[in-house]
């Protein structure tokens, strides 16, 4: 069978149709920033492989790191047994997360990540008492993952998901925080999740937010000032704040985790993407102390979740050797410099009849457009230019790995401003 009718004919491409006319490019090799397509042609990618691949592909210190590993042991169930991959990534975790956060609980994709918080939060609430504390709060324009309880806090009208929501438990969802990133709250955003709060809280295990980056659904960067205030009101209602740092963690927003933006810490944490610096699948779930001894106290008396490649050798390889390569870099003067690249040259862009808005945060560019882009032209447009860049919706935007230098960075950004000017 020809290689191309293969993928044509049998592969589902993440949201896509079989029957799609989106091209799909075959790469062979990468390397640093690159994409080697196999008909030969070089893509700087502007993606980071959705977000996650922070040090670029290929790295020499990541590869020899698991090549150790894989000589030892590549899995290993973690029901009754440990591994010094998974005790030293552990150290590490809790060292640089916020200093509540000092339970770990690891599963294999963000979109889990969450659904073990929102578990744990209902969990928590049953063993004090209160199994009438189940719902949650959500954000308009949230974007959580793929997975039912995760869909569930994700925007039920204008995200992704609204074919599912007659189906998912329904939540309650208040307004997107109108104040920009770098502006004091406006009152307006405070008292609507204040009255939210107010209203029912007596039912609600926990508000659940992106901290400051709102990310597939929609790329806003709102206030840290407005963080600041959920988690003052979250305690001040008696219900747990969960934060998804799923696509935040780890450098991209100029702050390790973006709650740092607001200088809090939360009940409940999930991380995943650039965890592992994009070489394997991997995320955590962190918590407090107070929640793990409340739900080893109550009934059945231990967490019920408990992944088949919970931990996985490899993948807690490639995280420890992730974060010890970032943190071995001056990566804040790094992210600085690609904000200011990023802000300096997407700023051009917002003179073009077609854009609405442009916003850069940390390693983070955005353009966003008056009108839905056309797929197929604009990617077609951006491999012809030499770049890989996956808008969606009217988004187009930019986050590199960290590692781009500023010529490969020039390229990413005149390519994306050439190509919006004929779309």
């Amino acid at each position: 069978m020809n290689d191309n009718n293969t993928d044509k004919e049998h592969i589902w491409h993440p949201y896509s149709a079989m029957s799609s006319d989106l091209p799909v490019y075959e790469v062979e090799s990468a390397k640093g920033v690159y994409l080697t397509l196999k008909d030969g042609r070089k893509l700087i990618v502007g993606m980071s492989s959705w977000w996650c691949m922070i040090h670029g592909y290929n790295h020499a210190v990541m590869n020899a790191a698991l090549e150790s590993q894989i000589k030892k042991m590549s899995h290993v169930m973690f029901g009754g047994l440990t591994h010094e991959p998974a005790i030293n990534l552990t150290k590490k975790l809790v060292e640089i997360t916020p200093a509540p956060l000092e339970k770990i609980f690891y599963s294999d994709s963000g979109s889990v990540a969450v659904e073990v918080a929102m578990k744990m939060a209902i969990q928590y609430w049953h063993a004090k008492s209160q199994p009438n504390k189940y719902k949650f709060i959500s954000l308009r324009s949230a974007y959580h993952g793929d997975t039912f309880a995760a869909m569930s806090v994700s925007d039920p009208e204008t995200g992704m998901h609204s074919l599912f929501k007659d189906v998912l438990k329904k939540q309650i969802f208040v307004a997107q925080p109108a104040s920009r990133f770098g502006e004091k709250c406006n009152p307006h955003d405070l008292d609507n999740l204040e009255q939210t709060l107010k209203q029912h809280a007596k039912n609600v295990a926990g508000l659940i937010l992106e901290p400051i980056v709102q990310g597939a659904g929609g790329m806003w960067f709102y206030s840290a000032d407005y963080l600041k205030h959920a988690k003052a009101l979250c305690e001040k209602y008696n219900v747990l704040l969960i934060l998804d740092e799923i696509a935040t963690g780890f450098g991209r927003t100029g702050k390790l985790f973006a709650c740092e933006h607001a200088d809090i810490a939360p009940d409940i944490m999930c991380i995943g993407k650039a965890l592992t610096g994009g070489y394997l699948t991997l995320a955590a779930t962190l918590t407090t102390c107070d929640i793990s001894n409340t739900i080893d106290n109550g009934k059945p008396g231990v967490f019920m979740h408990g992944p088949t490649f919970m931990a996985n050798p490899l993948a807690c390889t490639a995280a420890v050797t992730s974060i010890e390569l970032l943190l071995s870099t001056d990566w804040q003067s790094n992210i600085e410099r690609i904000q200011a690249q990023l802000t300096s040259g997407l700023s051009k862009c917002i003179k073009f009849d077609n854009v609405h808005d442009v916003r850069v945060l940390g390693a983070i560019g955005v353009v966003e457009m008056k009108q839905p882009v056309n797929m197929k032209k604009i990617t077609e447009d951006f491999v012809e230019a030499g770049v890989w860049i996956r808008p969606f919706g009217k988004l187009i935007y930019l986050m590199p790995p960290y590692i781009i230098n500023h010529d490969d960075l020039d390229i990413l950004i005149n390519s994306l401003i050439n190509v919006i000017s004929k779309n």
